[in-house]
């Protein structure tokens, strides 16, 4: 007897197994479709987040922008700091700079820290010892030299 003529309860097994594979496919179509849509849920989720950062960004960059103007700085550095612009007798002209620089620069403040000291050269730094006495390094002897060579 033939395969795909052999019946069972009625039906032939060639339509039974193509029933069973269109219910698979069926099934797999409708995942797909489920997954997919849930994909588009998603993107669209991050695109309205895309969006909202965008926004926020465009806010921040007008704020920058606010915050940085000149008047508004020169008004906070007079009121809260006491700064002024500075006066012509603290320019110095083409002339005066050869002597400023022949003067040196300032004297060094006392050093408030061992960083500031090193950066400073200072000869004593807090926190950090002395180095050791010469007494303490080892000596070396040199070696006798023949008394030919002396001579």
């Amino acid at each position: 007897m033939n395969l795909f003529a052999r019946r069972i309860r009625g039906f032939r097994l060639v339509d039974l197994v193509a029933l069973g594979l269109l219910m698979v496919i069926i099934l797999g179509v409708y995942l797909a479709k489920t997954m997919a849509g849930r994909e588009r849920a998603e993107i669209a989720s991050v695109e309205k987040q895309i969006g909202g950062e965008k926004d926020r960004i465009r806010l921040l960059q007008a704020e920058v922008a606010h915050l940085e103007q000149p008047g508004r700085i020169e008004r906070l550095s007079v009121t809260y700091l006491g700064l002024k612009p500075v006066s012509v007798k603290n320019e110095a002209s083409v002339d005066q700079l050869i002597e400023i620089a022949h003067a040196g620069p300032p004297p060094k403040a006392v050093a408030p820290s061992a960083v500031a000291a090193l950066v400073n050269g200072a000869d004593v730094v807090p926190g950090v010892p002395p180095p050791a006495p010469a007494e303490a390094q080892p000596v070396r002897l040199a070696a006798a030299q023949p008394q030919a060579a002396a001579q």
